[in-house]
C-alpha cells in the first residue's frame, strides 16, 4: 500500500510539472500575441498614414538637411521653389514611411523597413527575415510575427503585405502592377522584453507541489497505519495477541500445499488448557482472561524456527503449526510447549492433582506422500488430543 501513495505522490509532483509546463506556455504565447498586436498597431497606423499621403498625390515639404528631394521620384512638379529661401520637395508614401521610421527608431526603438522583392529603391531590398516573409504572403499568409535574438537583446519581428492602391499606380504601374496586388511589405521590428514571471511561477508550482506530495504521503501514512491496524484486527486475537482462527486457515492451506508440492513432512499440534472452565469458577472471568494470554505467550514463546507458527482456535483451545516437521519433532515440541507452562507454575485449585495450569496437546503429522487432507489431519490432531484428556491431561498424545 506503501508503494502506491509513492505512486501517487509521483503522479502529483508530475502533474504539477505539466501545470507549470502548461501555464508558461500559455503566458509564453499570451506575451507573443500582445507583442504580435503591438506591432500590428503599428503597422496599421503606418499603413493609415501612407493612404492620407497617396490621397492627396503626395505631399510637399521644406527641402532641409534631413529631407532631401528623392532621386527616385521622377516629374517636373517633384521641386517648387517658392522663394529664395524655401523650396519644397514631393514626398511620397514610401519617402514618408523612412522618414517616420527613423523618428520611431530614435525615440521608442521601433523600426520600419518598406520592402518588396522588386524594389525601385536598392536600400529597400529585404533582408532574408523579410524575403521569407514576402514569399509566405505570395501563398495566401497575411501576417507574420515572431521572437527573434540580436546583438541588443531579443526583438519582435513583426510583417504584413502592402497591397496595391489606384492611388499607388502612379509609381508603380511601370512595374506591371494592378490594383489589388502585393507589391511589397511593411516590416516591423520592435524591442520584445518577455515578462514571464518565470520565478514566481515555478515557486508556486513547487510549493503547491512539495505541499501536495507531502499531503499524499502524510495521508498514505495514516491510511497504511489504519489499514494494518484492520489488518491486525481481523487475523490476530484481540485478547491475547497471537493469530486467530482465520490466520490460521490461511497459514494451514498455504504451508500444507507446500508441503504437499514439495513433498516435506508437516505437523499439527492442538493443545487446549485443563480444566478451564474450573479456572473460571474459581478465579473469575478477568483472571480467565489473563490466564489465556498467558498461556499464549507461553506457546509462541516455546517455538523456535521462524516457520512455526501458533494460533488461537477457539475458546481456550490454541493450535500450533510446525512446517518441514516429522512425527517424532512435532512431538518433541509439544512436549516442550507443555513443560515451559508447567514450569510457570500458575496456580488453578480446580485442577486436581497438579494444582497448576497445564495442557493436554494432540499430535498428527503428514508423512512424506501420504495422501491426506487438511481436514483429516486436523481432525487427528483432535483425536490425539482427546485421548491426552482420556489418559489423565497435562500430558503429549501422538495419533499413530
Amino acid at each position: 500500500m506503501k508503494r502506491a501513495f509513492y505512486i501517487a505522490a509521483m503522479v502529483w509532483l508530475l502533474l504539477m510539472g505539466l501545470s507549470f509546463y502548461w501555464n508558461y506556455t500559455k503566458l509564453k504565447s499570451e506575451q507573443h500575441q500582445i507583442a504580435l498586436e503591438a506591432a500590428s498597431s503599428f503597422f496599421e497606423q503606418i499603413v493609415t498614414t501612407r493612404a492620407w499621403n497617396a490621397g492627396h498625390g503626395s505631399v510637399y515639404v521644406p527641402v532641409t538637411k534631413q529631407t532631401q528631394p528623392n532621386p527616385f521620384l521622377l516629374g517636373p512638379d517633384r521641386d517648387i521653389k517658392v522663394n529664395d529661401s524655401l523650396v519644397l520637395t514631393k514626398v511620397n508614401p514610401a519617402y514618408m514611411t523612412r522618414q517616420i521610421s527613423e523618428i520611431a527608431q530614435e525615440s521608442q526603438g521601433v523600426q520600419f523597413h518598406i520592402t518588396s522583392l522588386n524594389p525601385i529603391r536598392p536600400q529597400n531590398m529585404p533582408t532574408p527575415r523579410e524575403e521569407k516573409a514576402l514569399q509566405s504572403f505570395e501563398r495566401g499568409v497575411l501576417r507574420v510575427g515572431e521572437i527573434y535574438s540580436s546583438g541588443s537583446g531579443n526583438r519582435f519581428f513583426f510583417m504584413a503585405p502592402l497591397l496595391t492602391t489606384k492611388a499607388c499606380l502612379s509609381c508603380h504601374a511601370k512595374q506591371g502592377y494592378e490594383v489589388g496586388d502585393i507589391r511589397g511589405g511593411i516590416s516591423v521590428n520592435l524591442p520584445f522584453v518577455p515578462r514571464v514571471p518565470i520565478t514566481a511561477l515555478l515557486l508556486g508550482h513547487l510549493v503547491i507541489g512539495i505541499v501536495g506530495g507531502l499531503g499524499i504521503l502524510y495521508m498514505g501514512s495514516r491510511l497504511s497505519s489504519a489499514y494494518a491496524a484492520i489488518h491486525r484486527q481481523a487475523v490476530m486475537d484481540a485478547l491475547t495477541g497471537i493469530p486467530n482462527r482465520r490466520s490460521f486457515t490461511e497459514t494451514l492451506l498455504k504451508e500444507f500445499a507446500r508441503s504437499k508440492r514439495d513433498v516435506i513432512p508437516f505437523s499439527i499440534l492442538m493443545c487446549d488448557i485443563d480444566n478451564f472452565k474450573g479456572y473460571n469458577d474459581t478465579y473469575g472471568h478477568a483472571a480467565g482472561d489473563e490466564c489465556l494470554r498467558r498461556v499464549a505467550q507461553s506457546i509462541d514463546q516455546s517455538l523456535k524456527r521462524p516457520t512455526d507458527f501458533c494460533a488461537r482456535y477457539g475458546g481456550e483451545e490454541f493450535v500450533v503449526i510446525l512446517p518441514g516437521t516429522a512425527l517424532e519433532g512435532a512431538e518433541h515440541v509439544a512436549e516442550g510447549i507443555r513443560v515451559s507452562l508447567e514450569q510457570k507454575a500458575i496456580p488453578h485449585k480446580g485442577s486436581p492433582p497438579f494444582n497448576m495450569v497445564t495442557l493436554s496437546l494432540g499430535v498428527a503429522s503428514l508423512a512424506k506422500g501420504e495422501d491426506l487432507s487438511h481436514e483429516d489431519l486436523i481432525s487427528r490432531a483432535d483425536q490425539a488430543l482427546y485421548q491426552a484428556k482420556r489418559m489423565g491431561r497435562n500430558r503429549v498424545q501422538v495419533f499413530r
